[in-house]
């Protein structure tokens, strides 16, 4: 991976937080660059062309990202451009709330499982 300490650190912890390895590091990698075409996330990220279609499609699915097609000379594979649908920040939100609903409700199964008790 080509990604500065920061941003490996911070594909880390969403890892952690259950977000899948490659669209972690997908993430990270779009986030200051605008716009980009999947050859470039798997070049700069080590990611190979599996794994980025599947890590779009994840994105897609949550609303975090769009999708452009771009013209392509001659044959081949064809050409998307793709850019996080909003900021940053607003996605790292969501995040951290579907985090915080987790731990609530291990909270809550915490406490049944101790009604249960003797």
């Amino acid at each position: 991976m080509v990604l500065s300490e920061i941003n490996d650190k911070l594909a880390k912890y969403l890892i952690i937080s259950d977000i899948p390895r490659s669209v972690a590091y997908t993430m990270v990698y779009i986030r200051d660059k605008g716009e980009v075409t999947s050859v470039e996330i798997e070049r700069e990220t080590g990611l190979r062309q599996p794994e980025v279609s599947i890590a779009m499609q994840w994105l897609r699915r949550k609303g975090w990202i769009n999708k452009r097609n771009m013209k392509k000379e001659g044959k081949g594979r064809p050409i998307h451009g793709y850019r996080l649908s909003k900021d940053f920040n607003e996605i790292l939100e969501e995040i951290v709330q579907e985090l915080s609903n987790k731990i609530q409700e291990i909270n809550q199964n915490i406490e049944q499982l101790k009604g249960f008790q003797n």
